[in-house]
């Protein structure tokens, strides 16, 4: 696959970003695209390698490596690189339902397990998927292609976010009538209100895939909340079959002191509602929450506390901070953390580093822990108190925490945001349903099976097996649409 000498001869060139200090000036995405043959030499040094974890999938040491819907990664890297875009379009569309948004905003574990990764910068998998995709729909290569035959069977798909996408397009495909419910007034999910615009264009890129499976035969119903604004007693008279996709949209707090206060905000909030008011007005209804000219604190490392940053920085914020209680990844791989495991490296992302063009440095401190937050007298966030903590390993393994005496510090703060990640699905209704979960409150449901504890109801994505990536996401939708298919073709007719 690929030119076997070919990650000997040519360096790694992803497409260059937009400046940052330009794109901190509108909500556009950042990304730009390298030439056509350049992008094909990018394909040329996939080399080969006869081992190809980059497809595998597999988790090692609690993360991904390689891709978990095993993307045909080298087959498609050969036809890039012989200019055949259309024949690799059709192998990528194989196992990825939605390449334009994994190209986008997956951290690719594909890359992570690259061969070449071992001792060279590894293949641009990414960037290559999202060339192959972007190049489809701008030559029309990708159209609607509704079922010919329906078999009669109909299935409420309740969550629209990737899990739900992928699981209704899978079903729709095989001939079923497929209706989405999303509780929101936009189709999308965390697609279209957990991540940010200027990472995902929701107009461009996700309303466009949806208007397409739309024109596919499947329905998309909003602002139904399952549960509340619609019985699921009546859906389960209605449909044959149903599959849950609610995410996990429970918010990991902060129990600490000040944690009512005003200006204290989950982060998911922050950037749902920024993305609802720029979509709805450009932001001129004022109906967001505004981090400008603020001293703004991001509790959390993740990607949801970089998006908070880049979002605050675009608001037009005073500073920004964001606070990692994990010690500060090495510059390389140690020696505990070998191919193909995921890379645990220090990277600079995209909001880290529009804080460093505006600010001067990465706003991340690291191994810190936020002990209380203090408001003024007129209950507004006004410092939160902090001190480092140092890790070690206890005779078992187990990492403990331990603070470090005389290192409390006091951070200035208008808006706390809290990016902690995501303790699992809402409760309602799931306890509607009386749905048997497992230790960590996800709706139980066996991988491959994905059927939960009541018959006819199946569950994917997070609201199944916790907070997880987009990829991950499709890969249970997939997998849910297949078990489903199987129940509802082994139906008495």
């Amino acid at each position: 696959m690929g030119k076997s000498t070919g990650f000997l001869e040519y360096k790694r060139e992803v497409p260059k970003d937009r400046a940052p200090l330009e794109r901190i000036k509108d909500w556009k995405e950042f990304h730009l695209e390298l030439p056509e043959a350049k992008q094909q030499i990018q394909g040329a040094r996939c080399m080969d390698c006869g081992i190809p974890y980059c497809h595998s999938g597999i988790m090692i040491a609690g993360a991904a490596s390689g891709c978990p819907i095993h993307n045909l990664i080298p087959e498609w890297n050969d036809l890039i690189y012989k200019g055949l875009w259309k024949e690799a379009l059709a192998r990528l569309l194989k196992t990825n339902n939605f390449p334009e948004f994994t190209g986008r905003v997956c951290p690719a574990p594909c890359e992570g397990s690259c061969t070449v990764g071992l001792n060279q910068p590894q293949v641009t998998i990414k960037t290559n998927e999202c060339a192959i995709i972007d190049r489809g729909f701008k030559e029309g290569w990708i159209k609607p292609n509704p079922p010919k035959n329906r078999t009669g069977k109909k299935i409420a798909i309740v969550g629209s976010g990737p899990a739900g996408l992928a699981c209704a397009d899978e079903l729709n495909k095989a001939g079923h009538s497929v209706t989405v419910y999303e509780r929101e007034n936009r189709i999308g999910g965390l697609l279209m209100y957990g991540i940010p615009n200027m990472k995902l264009d929701k107009i461009e890129v996700v309303q466009r895939r949806i208007d397409f499976m739309n024109a596919e035969g499947i329905d998309f119903l909003t602002d139904i909340e399952v549960g509340k604004d619609l019985a699921i007693e009546t859906i389960q008279s209605e449909y044959d079959a149903i599959v849950l996709c609610g995410g996990a949209t429970k918010p990991r707090d902060l129990p600490v002191e000040g944690r009512s206060l005003d200006g204290v905000y989950f982060a998911i909030d922050f950037l749902s509602e920024n993305t609802k008011s720029l979509l709805d007005s450009d932001l001129k209804d004022g109906k967001y929450i505004s981090a400008k000219n603020k001293d703004v604190i991001v509790i959390g490392g993740g990607d949801t506390g970089t998006d908070c940053v880049a979002t605050s920085i675009r608001h037009g914020c005073k500073n920004v901070i964001q606070l990692e209680i994990m010690p500060k990844a090495p510059l390389d791989r140690a020696e505990n953390n070998p191919w193909p495991q995921w890379p645990k490296t220090y990277k600079l992302d995209y909001g880290q580093e529009e804080a460093q063009a505006l600010y001067g440095d990465d706003p991340r401190h690291y191994s810190i822990t936020t002990k209380k937050i203090v408001g003024n007298s007129d209950g507004t966030v006004k410092e939160i108190h902090t001190v480092e903590i140092e890790w070690t390993q206890d005779s078992t393994g187990k990492m403990i925490m331990s603070e470090i005496p005389g290192s409390d510090k006091i951070l200035t703060a208008d808006l706390v945001l809290l990016a902690m990640g995501f303790l699992g699905p809402d409760d309602q209704l799931i306890d509607q349903l009386g749905l048997e979960r497992d230790n960590r409150s996800n709706v139980k449901a066996e991988v491959g099976f994905y059927q939960t504890s009541i018959e006819k109801i199946f569950t994917a994505g997070d609201m199944r097996r916790g907070q997880s990536l987009v990829v991950w996401a499709i890969n249970e939708g997939r997998g849910a649409a297949r078990a489903c298919h199987e129940y509802l073709m082994d139906l008495p007719k």
